[in-house]
């Protein structure tokens, strides 16, 4: 058994200890988007653009991290130590993933020079397979949803396996996604510091992507009493993979029924994280359901107005900001005017865009 985590490292040093392994975990662009904030009816859109972090995507930042971390703790010493010895015999690292998780899991095995096993569901683009085996990495297919693979990598681990690195979980003060979940508030912690050393104004609404919820929890948690008024927390999730919008009116997780089928595949998930549920209530967010349509629509209206290439997963923040826009009863809930200032997180690359493959 593991030792008991130490007390959880700041976000500056989250992100320095990070730097330390590459410098595509520079800090990524805080982007004034004004031709999205005149389609939105907005005074100012600012987005931070992900799919410039190492392995394209945010979840380089939670699931190397939170993989390194609890390599370091089996080995009884820190990430810097790990890093340094490459212990042999180390335990591999087991999750499930729609994708980008596993490929950052994936990447922290490697790191140390251990083994990883990745559960993925049936669904999953064999591309995003491929660069999770090309980082060493085995792939286990697993039937049915994301949430049977996170079922199936549970029980992998419980049985011998390797060590669990979720980013979700049942359990509200589960350490490793705690990890991951800090990994990811690095994300706030620049936004705050680029938008404060540019002498923008803070933004008033944060309109913010969830399949499990742990990239939304963080941002909450990372920008909560920073936000000028009404600081609008507004998740927005598939209205086929709506699981954080019963949890939260539940006040427990819940696991939705149905295939769970999206264009927004890294949100295909069925059952919120409770860590990343019970941050989400603390600071009383509400959510927006997405049509597909809207979540198709919104990588093309980021690319026009001048953004990054994102997938509908990527952009699916700005997709909630759209139908969130287009409905006057919406806006008037979500006090959202025609001097609110939105951010987003553009949370991956559009890998077929730019590889071309």
């Amino acid at each position: 058994m593991t030792a008991p985590s130490p007390a959880s490292p700041s976000s500056g040093e989250i992100a320095a200890t990070l730097r330390r392994l590459s410098p595509a975990y520079a800090p990524t662009p805080l982007l004034d988007l004004p031709r999205l904030a005149a389609r939105l009816g907005v005074a100012r859109v600012m987005a931070k653009d992900e799919g410039q972090r190492m392995l394209g995507s945010f979840k380089s930042l939670g699931g190397t991290y939170a993989g390194l971390r609890a390599l370091a703790r089996h080995a009884g010493g820190t990430v810097e130590a790990l890093l340094a010895r490459r212990p042999p015999d180390l335990p591999a690292l087991v999750c499930a993933s729609d994708g980008n998780h596993g490929l950052a899991v994936a990447t922290a095995a490697a790191m140390a020079g251990g083994p990883a096993r990745i559960y993925l569901h049936a669904t999953v683009d064999p591309a995003r397979a491929a660069r999770i085996e090309a980082a060493g990495a085995e792939v286990v297919w697993v039937r049915g949803t994301y949430d049977d693979a996170v079922d199936e990598a549970a029980r992998a681990a419980e049985a011998g396996a390797g060590i669990l690195i979720a980013d979700t979980s049942a359990d509200p003060d589960d350490p490793v996604v705690g990890d991951v979940m800090a990994g990811y508030g690095v994300i706030a912690a620049e936004a705050r510091a680029q938008i404060e050393a540019a002498g923008l104004p803070r933004p008033t609404h944060l309109f913010i992507q969830a399949g499990v919820g742990g990239l939304a929890a963080a941002m909450a948690e990372g920008l909560a009493g920073w936000m000028d008024p009404p600081a609008a927390v507004v998740v927005a999730e598939p209205a086929s993979a709506c699981c954080i919008a019963p949890a939260l009116e539940a006040g427990r997780v819940v696991r939705i029924a149905g295939d769970l089928e999206t264009a927004a595949a890294m949100l295909s998930c069925g059952e919120a994280s409770a860590p990343a549920l019970a941050i989400l209530r603390r600071h009383a967010a509400t959510v927006v359901a997405v049509s597909e349509e809207a979540l198709i629509e919104a990588p093309r209206l980021l690319a026009a107005c001048g953004g990054p290439a994102s997938t509908a997963s990527g952009a699916a923040g700005i997709a909630g900001a759209m139908t969130a826009a287009a409905d006057p009863a919406s806006r008037q809930a979500l006090r959202l005017t025609a001097e609110s200032r939105v951010l987003f997180v553009v949370s991956e690359t559009d890998h077929t865009f730019v590889s071309g493959g």
